[in-house]
């Protein structure tokens, strides 16, 4: 019964309350979206946060609310802060490091989405991981090309991340890397190949969520991701009514594949941070 690592990613930057209501924008609605989340069985909370006007942010005050609020209302809880690049100046994406959440995502390379480049300058990469490492921050690294993993490997090289990275493959972004099990494959052999010592998950976008999260599990990953960043919907009928309605589902998927999910303490443990 090895625990499984709940992620929950609760705004992103693209969905708007035009796509679902349910899609948390000011702080106060992120912590309460995110409460409700950990309540359902989510140990780790994946944060974007956005203006008033729902564009995507890099305001560290805005960061700073967000993380007093799940620190008081979610004991335990792993803060992960977004430092992804839609809709945000490079030279702030990593304006929130400061304030020392448990992790933050790096991504270690670029890749095409649906309308945009998505650019990961291999200067801007190490600059994001020389923060972490200097705020004792651990990155979970974000996969969207065969060539990051790569790309991962030369930042424990250097020194700047550890032999124990926490990686996350993501599937289903138009034009970049295809939700195919077969590709999965692919990747978890190289990961197993270059960093043998890490953790992984996989985050299925949009209709891909909870088949990608079926193949994470029958693969013994350590965590699975959900929440309405990746999809605001239960079916192509139904929106998600929350981010915890997703979570729900995703803890049921756990049940199924004879699994647990993991306590705060128990998801610290496996991810190698601090309680």
């Amino acid at each position: 019964m090895n625990p499984v690592v709940v992620a929950v990613a609760i705004t992103g930057s693209v969905p708007r309350k035009k796509d679902n209501p349910a899609v948390p924008i000011v702080p106060s609605e992120q912590i309460e979206s995110t409460h409700a989340a950990f309540e359902a069985g989510a140990t780790l909370a994946h944060i974007h946060v956005r203006n008033d006007d729902e564009t995507p942010s890099s305001d560290p005050q805005r960061f700073a609310e967000v993380q007093e609020g799940i620190r008081k209302h979610c004991p335990g809880m792993i803060i992960q802060f977004s430092t992804g690049g839609r809709g945000r100046d490079p030279s702030a994406r990593g304006s929130a490091l400061y304030l020392k959440p448990e992790m933050a995502s790096l991504s270690t390379g670029s890749v095409n989405f649906p309308t945009i480049v998505y650019e990961n300058s291999a200067a801007l990469v190490e600059h994001l991981a020389t923060g972490m490492k200097a705020g004792g921050i651990r990155p979970e690294i974000e996969i969207f090309d065969l060539s990051h993993l790569h790309g991962a490997r030369r930042l424990i090289k250097a020194g700047l991340i550890d032999e124990h990275p926490h990686v996350q493959f993501v599937m289903g972004v138009k034009n970049a890397m295809p939700a195919d099990e077969h590709v999965l494959d692919i990747l978890l052999a190289e990961l197993k190949r270059l960093m043998p010592k890490s953790t992984w998950t996989a985050a299925g976008i949009g209709r891909h969520q909870a088949e990608v999260m079926g193949w994470a599990l029958s693969r013994g990953a350590d965590a699975v991701r959900t929440g309405l960043e990746d999809n605001i919907r239960i079916d192509k009928n139904r929106l998600a009514a929350s981010n915890a309605e997703l979570v729900t589902i995703a803890c049921e998927a756990v049940a199924r594949h004879g699994r647990r999910v993991a306590t705060p303490a128990e998801a610290r443990s496996a991810l190698r941070i601090a309680g």
